[in-house]
Order: C-alpha cells, then structure tokens, then sequence
C-alpha cells in the first residue's frame, strides 16, 4: 500500500490568515536604541530558542555576555540580533554588521570578541583594525525564528523568497541584500522586517516593519529603499532616537508621526522612552497618547504685553468713572 502525505497549512494558524493579524498597535512597539549588530552565525533553523544563551553556541553567549558587562562602557545602546550569512557569498559565519555605523567586522572569533567589544564600540577605533570594511547599499533583516515562534518560521522564510523574486526583477541584487535574523520582539507581529537604508538626505536608519505580507515587498523596495519614506501602516518604529544625524522618518503621508501638522521634509528624531513614536495611520486616527502630543507654549510677547497694557487701561477707566460719579451724587445731596 502506498504512503500518504498529509500536508498541513499552518497559514491560518501561524501565517498571514491568522486570526491575531493587525490586532496590534504597531507604532511605539520598538524600544529605545542607537546601534545595531548582527552577527553572521548558521542557519535560522539550527538557532535554539535563545541563542545568545546557548551553551552549544559559544560565539553568540560570548558576544551578548560581553556587550552585557560593557554597556555602560559603551556610548550608543546597542542591540545584538544573530542573522545568516545568506547565500550571496558576500557574508560569512563570525561576519559582525555595524548599524547605523555601515562597517563590516570580518570573521569574528571567540578569542577576539572581548577585542572587538573594547576598539569598536567602546572606543568607537573601528578604523583601526585591518577587519574593518565599509558596508554599502540596503540591508533587509527578516525573522525567521521558528524554534522562539512558529508565526515568524512561517511567515518569515516566505517574505525572504518574495523579497528575492522582487529585488532580481527590478536588478537591485548589487544594492539590497535580504537574510534571515532571529528573534527581535514582537512575535505577534510576523511578519517582522529591519530595513537599515539611507534617507534622502543620506543618513542612515533602521526601519522596522510588523504585519509584513508578500503584498508589501514591492511597496518597501519602492518607497522606503528607493525613496526614503516610511510606510506608516505597517510601521514599528526606528533605530536612532538621540544619535547624532539621524533623522526621523520621511512618512509617506507628508504629516508628522506625532501630530497631523505638516512637518519639513527633515526632521530630527525625538528622544522618547519606547523608541518607537506615534504615527498617523491611514485612515487618520492618530495612535499618540494625549499626555504625548507636544504641548505649544503660550507665547508672552508683544501682543502679550499689550493685552496687559489695555487691561489695565480699562481698569484706570472704570475706576475714574466711578470717582465722578461719586463726586456727582455727594454734591446732590449736599
């Protein structure tokens, strides 16, 4: 008797039909931070569940202990997110990448992390080791962490193979690269997309992206790769609040992530304690909390003080007035 296979569909379970899908506020979902590495380590299905923790994974537990015991050493907080090399021949295994920074670390290895945690983030001296290389172009970062959550093993391998199919038809193979990563928080958001790319004022910044679908590659090669701006539906939040030159994100709805009032092109990014901002969705429902909505102080100048001036004038008026008339009824009686 032949042997049946029983393929399942996890798509309504773990994938894009699942039933918790946009059942979460996006936006202000990323805490607070300024730098980004990734360490080139295996394939996404080999990590375990944690595996900056793993004893059975030397190099990444070495480099998250380190960042750990040197943090506040370090200027910039920084996050450790562990990603495959990819199959480009351009990465490979020990490969540190350095956002917003752009600079590759070749070939780290557990002898050298205590080395690389002092010369490159805590002394920022990067130029000076000969592992050093410049990065260029876009970097896309997909989870696809199946062993922490199964929604992002589902839908992240699938976003990948779309991003591949629309980056070799449009002939940017030279200028965006796109790999696996592991766990970055927020699970129920899967689809969860990190794209570190330059704005057009050529700064770098890291946008993340939940509820990403295959429908949505197109539209983040097009406007947040090709021109710089945010895709406030799907948006999370932004690498870079308090680093210098780092701008917040050009939205493409022209208005201000925190308010509806239009807003110059560039715009520095506000300090804030979850990192992620306020965003104006689609349908114009403002996601800010009140006590967040920037406050305009009462201006107090010239037409302050003249207000004062007629106030007091009225004052003086009334006042003499009223002396009079006084003055009028006393002499009557008399």
């Amino acid at each position: 008797m032949a042997s049946t296979t029983i393929v399942v569909d996890e798509s309504g379970n773990y994938g894009f039909e699942r039933s918790d899908m946009y059942e979460s506020k996006l936006a202000g979902s990323v805490e607070q931070y300024e730098r980004h590495l990734f360490l080139c380590y295996k394939f996404h299905e080999s990590w375990p569940t944690r595996v900056e923790e793993s004893d059975a994974d030397p190099l990444p537990k070495l480099l998250a202990s380190a960042l750990k015991a040197r943090k506040d050493d370090i200027n910039l907080k920084t996050r450790l997110t562990i990603c495959e090399a990819g199959d480009n021949g351009k990465l490979s295994d020990g490969d540190v990448l350095v956002f917003p920074e752009m600079i590759l670390y070749r070939g780290l290895i557990e002898s050298e992390v205590d080395r690389f945690v002092e010369d490159v983030l805590v002394n920022e001296k990067a130029k000076l080791s000969g592992k050093i290389e410049k990065l260029s172009g876009s970097y896309v970062f997909v989870c696809c962490h199946n062993n922490r959550d199964r929604r992002c093993g589902v839908c992240g391998p699938i976003l990948i193979e779309k991003f591949k199919e629309e980056i070799g038809s449009k002939d940017l193979k030279k200028h965006v690269s796109v790999t696996a990563c592991s766990h970055v928080g927020g699970h129920k958001y899967a689809g969860n997309v990190i794209i570190f790319s330059a704005t057009p004022h050529g700064k770098i910044v890291g946008n993340w992206y939940g509820y990403v679908t295959p429908g949505d590659i197109h539209e983040l090669l097009d406007k947040q790769i090709g021109r710089g701006e945010a895709i406030d539906r799907i948006w999370r939040g932004q690498m870079g609040a308090n680093v210098n030159g780092v701008e917040e994100p050009n939205h493409t709805n022209g208005t201000n992530v925190k308010s509806n009032e239009k807003q110059p092109e560039e715009i520095v990014a506000a300090s804030a304690s979850n990192g992620g901002g306020c965003c104006r969705g689609v349908t114009g429902f403002s996601c800010c909390r009140d006590e967040n909505v920037e406050k305009k102080p009462v201006k107090k100048g010239l037409f302050s003080w003249i207000g004062n001036v007629e106030r007091r004038h009225i004052i003086t008026t009334v006042a003499v007035v009223g002396a009079v008339a006084a003055a009028v009824v006393a002499y009557g009686a008399y």
